[in-house]
């Protein structure tokens, strides 16, 4: 990447306007304020991110979830829609959606947090940018890396309490269990640690997703802002304030949450098998990433590690096409 190569890219969260040119630091009043924002902000943008994405992430966590046994439930993402609408209408699809929006505001928020703080560590310890330039590409890579790998802790309980409500129906019943039945049910059975069942797949899924996240929206927004000052003379001004048209911020979010989703697909694949089974069946001992990583290659090979990816991608751009623009517009406005 030539902005790369130069040296310096611009960072989504430290713009010209938050890095001050002289102490690297700011005083304590003023972290406090940008933590609220991006907290407040990182919320809203993911709650609605979520509510557009929901119905294509039951649809994927279905088609993830299927068992080693041939022949499969569903066919593929629109065989899954059609039996999905068809047995339990369009509420199905949204079911369980009300511990998944506190996880996107959980999420989203912990991601734009702890990415901010993640920056300023690396320049206040190894890395010291001369006269408030931004951080490089690869310091910005590393600080998303950092904030999946944190927020993967928060999030594993959440997304596994959202994967038992999105399990299909059995033809005996009537209604799901709720949120709340699934957290006293995982807690008899097996206890507080039994909620990061699954982490190490969240883990690997979030710090790989994140690094590719946060650099993938900073390269393309580098590239944009490079074209706007190069072709575009009447965007050279808004190009040095940092900013972006809001089709450029979406592109870029979406690139972004292409890339995040298919890269670390096969650990999101077996997290939600892992995450999908019965709480408490029979006394069966619950599976490791490993053993149901294993499982899965010999049972269905590649194509079971990347099933429901198309659909996932295919939401993603959307998605974190919204959550970007909501995030960066909302904090133009808080400035």
């Amino acid at each position: 990447m030539t902005d790369a190569a130069e040296g310096r890219i611009t960072s989504l969260t430290n713009s010209k306007d938050d890095l001050p040119s002289e102490p690297v630091c700011k005083n304590s009043s003023d972290h406090g304020t940008e933590a609220l924002k991006d907290l407040t902000f990182g919320s809203i943008a993911g709650v609605i991110g979520k509510t557009i994405e929901y119905p294509f992430d039951t649809v994927k966590v279905r088609l993830q979830s299927q068992p080693d046994t041939l022949p499969l439930r569903y066919q593929g993402p629109l065989d899954c829609f059609r039996q999905s609408l068809r047995k339990e209408g369009i509420t199905g699809l949204y079911r369980g959606i009300s511990a998944p929006l506190l996880g996107a505001a959980i999420e989203t928020s912990s991601l734009f947090f702890s990415y901010r703080i993640a920056q300023t560590a690396l320049q206040a310890t190894i890395i010291s940018p001369e006269n408030g330039n931004p951080l490089p590409l690869s310091a910005l890579i590393a600080s998303g890396g950092a904030s999946g790998a944190f927020t993967s802790l928060l999030l594993t309980p959440i997304e596994l309490v959202k994967c038992q409500m999105q399990v299909p129906l059995s033809p005996s019943s009537v209604q799901g269990p709720g949120p709340l039945s699934i957290i006293a049910s995982v807690f008899r059975h097996y206890g507080i640690l039994g909620f990061w069942h699954g982490q190490l797949g969240t883990l690997i899924r979030e710090t790989g997703g994140s690094a590719a996240w946060f650099g993938s929206y900073e390269g393309v927004s580098a590239q944009f802002r490079k074209y706007n000052a190069r072709y575009t003379p009447s965007m050279v001004k808004a190009a040095k304030e940092d900013t972006l048209p809001l089709y450029q911020q979406m592109l870029a979010g979406a690139t972004a949450g292409v890339t995040y989703n298919f890269v670390f697909f096969p650990a999101d694949t077996i997290k939600s098998r892992m995450q999908t089974e019965e709480v408490g069946a029979g006394g069966q001992v619950r599976r490791t990433f490993w053993g149901s990583g294993k499982a899965l290659w010999q049972q269905q090979g590649i194509r079971g590690l990347y099933r429901g990816c198309g659909i996932t991608v295919g939401r993603a751009a959307p998605s974190s096409a919204f959550i970007f623009a909501v995030y960066e517009g909302l904090r133009g406005w808080g400035r």
